[in-house]
């Protein structure tokens, strides 16, 4: 194996499995990974990945959905149900439904073929550092507000915000999840309970309402970002 050019400490060590049976993309994958210190596991079917999973714990899982054998959703499935390993799905499938299963299931995260390098790596530098096994920061600071989830306060440019109870809600749960995906659904099961899946104008609105309060341009949003037809995204 040819020598690997030097990589940062934060990147280096870390153990990315790559679940996915079309070998051009794996051998390119590969090629990235490995310049930038990540060691690299492959798989080409989906019993294979769950083998590896639970066999070499790997600090990643690259997940494509249409596997030969067991498809990727109930690869999902079956690693959720004892591992919390980060698992971002590579897929070639447009439609929002697939996104959104995918999700459900417990991915943590989605990149949509064909897809620049530069962006899958840094969803995959913030999947890691979301299971890097650091405590918690009770605040949140960004150039324009602070969240300090102990004192349940907002300030924004020094002055303080008051938020509606399902305002607080959602705004922990994506602050807790920082640069993770959180699903439609999830939010609103979370903040309005069972039998409000479908009730997407919910979340417009209130994400409207958010963004008003704590976004410097409201309608360019930095921090609180829409993905359409799937979910919403916090970018500290």
């Amino acid at each position: 194996m040819s020598e690997r050019p030097p990589a940062s400490r934060t990147e280096s060590g870390s153990t990315v499995l790559i679940c996915d049976d079309d070998p051009s993309l794996v051998r390119a994958l590969g090629i990235s990974l490995h310049a930038r210190g990540y060691d690299v596991l492959v798989a080409r079917t989906g019993e294979e990945c769950l083998d590896l999973v639970t066999h070499r714990h790997p600090d990643v899982v690259l997940l494509d959905l249409g596997l030969p054998g067991i498809d990727g959703l109930e690869v999902i499935r079956g690693v959720r149900g004892w591992s919390s390993v980060p698992i971002i799905v590579l897929s070639a499938r447009h439609q929002s439904v697939s996104k959104v299963d995918a999700l459900d299931a417990g991915a943590d995260d989605y990149v949509t073929k064909p897809f620049g390098m530069d962006e899958l790596l840094a969803r995959l530098r913030a999947a890691l550092r979301r299971t890097g096994g650091d405590v918690e920061a009770p605040r949140v600071e960004t150039e324009a507000f602070t969240i300090d989830l102990v004192e349940m306060r907002v300030t924004r440019h020094g002055s303080d915000v008051h938020l509606t109870p399902k305002e607080w809600e959602i705004v922990e749960i994506l602050v807790r999840n920082p640069g993770r995906l959180v699903s439609q659904q999830q939010l609103l099961h979370d903040v309005w309970g069972p039998g409000y899946d479908t009730e997407t104008e919910y979340l417009r609105v209130l994400m409207a309402r958010v963004r008003r309060k704590l976004e410097d341009d409201p309608s360019r949003p930095r921090h609180f970002r829409t993905e359409p037809g799937m979910g919403y995204r916090f970018e500290p």
